[in-house]
């Protein structure tokens, strides 16, 4: 959820068009996040360089960069810290089978390929295909 909580906020925060501040309240209740629970959200996005904070009555939330160049793969790692479906991934000392192990083989194909998914979708693909879906159907006669 946590990754999925950032991602919704993300996504709000590129609808915000130019400099403009969303307050994290406003974006809680739009996507029924918890409230504190997204505050500490947008504060490991601020560490990691995805978002900037403004204080104040006027302040709020808005993207450190262009959406376009923020992957579903660097909110994930802000979050999470790097993909590893299994420890021996990270540190493969640790694994006595390591050098002959089908096993890790396998997970390391699943890492790369997840990896390789979040890291081709931004922040911006996403939205475009968020305003597709709200857009109201038209029909012709």
């Amino acid at each position: 959820m946590k990754v999925d909580y950032a991602v919704r906020a993300l996504l709000e925060l590129a609808d915000a068009r130019g400099s403009a501040t969303k307050q994290s309240a406003e974006i809680a209740e739009r996507w029924n996040i918890p409230a504190p629970y997204l505050d500490q959200l947008l504060t490991a996005l601020r560490k990691a360089g995805l978002v900037s904070s403004v204080r104040g009555p006027q302040g709020g939330h808005m993207l450190a960069r262009p959406a376009s160049s923020i992957t579903v793969n660097q909110v994930f790692e802000a979050l999470e810290g790097p993909l590893s479906p299994i420890d021996c991934l990270d540190d493969s000392v640790r694994c006595s089978f390591s050098r002959a192990c089908a096993i890790q083989d396998l997970w390391s194909e699943v890492q790369t390929a997840v990896s390789g998914v979040l890291s081709s979708v931004s922040i911006a693909d996403l939205a475009s295909r968020q305003a597709a879906m709200s857009r109201p159907a038209m029909y012709y006669i």
